[in-house]
């Protein structure tokens, strides 16, 4: 999720088939795989425009998150079947495809509250220790030229250390700076965001299919 366009980096995203396992059951199974989330599915049945889904990190469940929303759209064009929306607790998700990149939409609000910290430069955000965060969520950040920035995020709150790659805080970046962006996050994921009317913002990306997994 969120590679670069010689589908290098990225965040690895689970993805079940929600019948597979019982709502009570599925935090368990998100922690075990261990991912930055774990998006559950109500697999569509075909020519159905819309999916139903269920987020969770290793730690909690998740009312939006934009790499499992991007993932899944992907995931389930790739199948064969392609929706417009993703249900989701926080509300409606939008999604398209242009070019290489599948996009979702979302209000900045559905995300959760970063702490921003902005840097001087690309080599001060990869000096940040991960250590230095042991509550919260964090997104650290700096210019990195015209529209672009460098970026890494901390979530120890969500039992995530650091995360490669976060739609919900390329939301709430692109929202604070009030323009779209072109993010390049941890080791090098690409993630590229866009302000639309009426408060919403889309996010984007590339995907590419990782080997099943069997817990």
């Amino acid at each position: 999720m969120f590679t670069d366009p010689e589908g290098r980096h990225g965040n690895p995203l689970g993805i079940v088939d929600a019948s597979r396992v019982a709502p009570p059951d599925r935090q368990r199974v998100a922690t075990a795989l261990g991912y930055s989330e774990t998006v559950f599915v109500d697999l569509p049945e075909p020519n159905t425009t819309t999916a139903s889904a269920r987020i969770f990190t290793p730690a909690a469940e998740l009312r939006f998150a934009g790499h499992p929303t991007v993932g899944l759209a992907w995931w389930l064009a790739d199948r064969g079947l392609p929706v417009d929306t993703l249900a989701v607790p926080a509300g409606d998700v939008a999604t398209h495809t242009t070019g290489a990149d599948t996009w979702v939409r979302a209000r900045p609000d559905w995300a959760p509250e970063f702490t921003l910290h902005c840097q001087p430069d690309a080599a001060a955000v990869a000096a940040v220790a991960a250590a230095s965060f042991d509550t919260g969520h964090h997104y650290v950040w700096a210019w990195a030229g015209e529209g672009a920035i460098r970026s890494r995020m901390f979530a120890p709150d969500l039992g995530v250390p650091e995360d490669e790659a976060t739609g919900a805080a390329a939301l709430r970046i692109t929202e604070h700076l009030r323009r779209g962006l072109h993010i390049t996050q941890g080791r090098g994921s690409r993630i590229v965001t866009r302000i639309v009317p009426e408060g919403w913002i889309e996010v984007g990306g590339q995907v590419r299919r990782d080997r099943p997994v069997t817990i």
